[in-house]
């Protein structure tokens, strides 16, 4: 990863066209406020300073953005445009976040309290997330079917979904927003975007974005508010072809059931329990250093964070002690102090989850080896912080094994052989991704082979490619995003047959 230093000054990032409080819907071309007229003040969890007003939209807006997707795919041009035209497109856009990555990083570390050098990584992965898809667009003709026959032509084709509604979490606003943003319009849709309602700055950005790029007016929609106003519409509405959701397992649920009833294409991302396997043969230390960021970047608000460290019996005590040391070595801060390595949660109300998630921890037999409490440094006050967290010794089956904290807590289990390493790291309803660290490159390729997760890391974590598919096994979710596949969900396969030699066949009498 690279080490590039953002800066810790900088423009006010609200853009132009969202400058009045309010003006943040992007409905057919046209910002513009919510109805209702009701606004939501963002604030920075670091601090509790406001940082944006933006508009509470609800679902009459909603409906709105919808309509003019559906007009805009119906009508066609978009649609069965150029693809390499798209592709330009989203190159351009690609260019655009590099050009003003500072902005972008600025605002996303606003929203979200995460540290300005990791929100600068994060646009350098989206804009490479947006030339990938810019480039692959139109690289696919479909393909001829063999029919044995010279007397027919069978041939597949890929056109797209149409109208696609967009739920987006707020750890990784931008990221996530970029995933599917990208390929729907590399694909040749139409969209509602709905980013989360506590981080939308950096999706008001891209709206303008998208425009200065050339996006026509009503391909992109972008609608702010509570999910249970705006992206509950689009998981039932019946104009809208798809919904893709990253966020929780719970709401998941709720989103694969609306949609449903109009038996509409469905995308979900639900997160993760992912275990870090570490094998007794593996390096010490590399295998102490990834193991705290496995699980302590952005606070362990990460669907793919390694929560679970399972550990081989012989090396447990020696691994689990120096990660205790260095765990307690980490310096908590806002976005913009430059000493600080990981930050606060997104709320007051995700922090009391932790605390309770920590807690019944405790309660059925965890060990609490380090962390567990807010930190006491007046400093912190204003922000919703909570210290990095070691619980040891957590028993297979419990609460803390089975349930996501999303934050950072790291479990701690043991293993004795390969088998009971797979074994344990596979006990979990979710399957999104886990790490193997040995030094034995054998035993490496076995266990990644038998783990039922989408996602393997051999001594290493968290690293993804804009080219390889992403997504989970099991109730981590349905279809991938990124790569050849991520195009693929927001396609439908077409097959046209022709006959060259038609005639009457007299199946029936005459």
């Amino acid at each position: 990863m690279p080490h590039t230093e953002m800066p810790s000054d900088g423009a006010e990032h609200r853009s132009p066209a969202s400058s009045e409080a309010g003006n943040t819907l992007f409905i057919d071309g046209a910002w513009g406020p919510a109805e209702s007229g009701n606004t939501r003040t963002i604030r920075c969890p670091a601090d509790g300073n406001a940082v944006a007003t933006v508009a509470e939209g609800g679902r009459t807006d909603t409906e709105r953005a919808i309509a003019a997707a559906r007009r805009v795919f119906d009508e066609g041009t978009w649609a069965s445009g150029s693809p390499w035209e798209r592709g330009d497109l989203l190159l351009r856009v690609s260019d655009i976040l590099v050009r003003d990555r500072a902005k972008f990083a600025r605002a996303e570390s606003l929203d979200t309290g995460k540290r300005l050098v990791e929100s600068g990584y994060d646009m350098d992965d989206i804009a490479a997330c947006f030339r990938y898809f810019g480039k692959i667009a139109g690289t696919d003709p479909g393909h001829v079917v063999d029919t044995g026959s010279p007397d027919t032509i069978s041939r597949v084709s890929y056109e797209p979904v149409g109208v696609c509604g967009l739920i987006t979490p707020w750890n990784f606003p931008l990221l996530q927003v970029a995933w599917k943003v990208a390929p729907a319009i590399a694909a040749g849709n139409t969209f509602v975007l709905k980013p989360s309602e506590l981080t939308p700055s950096t999706a008001v950005l891209l709206m303008e974005a998208l425009t200065e790029a050339g996006l026509p007016a009503g391909v992109g929609n972008l609608v702010l508010g509570p999910g249970k106003e705006t992206g509950a519409v689009l998981a039932e509405h019946p104009d809208v072809d798809l919904v893709s959701f990253t966020g929780g397992l719970h709401t998941g649920r709720t989103i694969a059931a609306a949609a449903a009833g109009t038996v509409k294409k469905v995308a979900l991302e639900l997160g993760g329990k992912n275990p870090n396997v570490v094998f007794a043969d593996a390096d010490f230390d590399t295998a102490v250093d990834y193991a705290l960021t496995a699980i302590f970047l952005h606070s362990g608000q990460v669907c793919s964070a390694g929560a679970r460290l399972v550990v081989q019996d012989e090396l447990h005590d020696a691994l689990v002690d120096e990660i205790v040391r260095r765990v307690e070595l980490i310096r908590l801060g806002g976005p913009f102090e430059e000493e600080a390595e990981t930050g606060p949660l997104i709320s007051a109300e995700h922090r009391s989850k932790i605390e309770a998630y920590v807690a019944k921890a405790i309660d059925e037999g965890a060990v609490l080896r380090t962390g567990g409490r807010r930190p006491e440094s007046e400093q912190f006050s204003n922000g919703y912080y909570y210290l990095p967290t070691v619980l040891d010794e957590v028993r297979q089956g419990s609460y803390a094994v089975d349930e996501e904290s999303f934050g950072p807590v790291l479990t701690v289990e043991r293993f004795t052989d390969e088998d009971d390493a797979v074994r344990i790291a596979n006990d979990t309803h979710y399957g999104l991704s886990a790490g193997v660290f040995t030094s034995d490159a054998g035993k490496a390729q076995r266990v990644a082979g038998r783990l039922r997760h989408g996602t393997v890391w051999i001594n290493d974590f968290h690293p993804y490619l804009p080219q390889a598919e992403w997504g989970g096994f099991k109730q981590s979710g349905i279809g991938r995003e990124l790569g050849p596949g991520g195009l693929g969900e927001y396609q439908e396969a077409k097959h046209i047959y022709q006959n060259l030699r038609p005639g009457p066949q007299y199946w029936f009498s005459e």
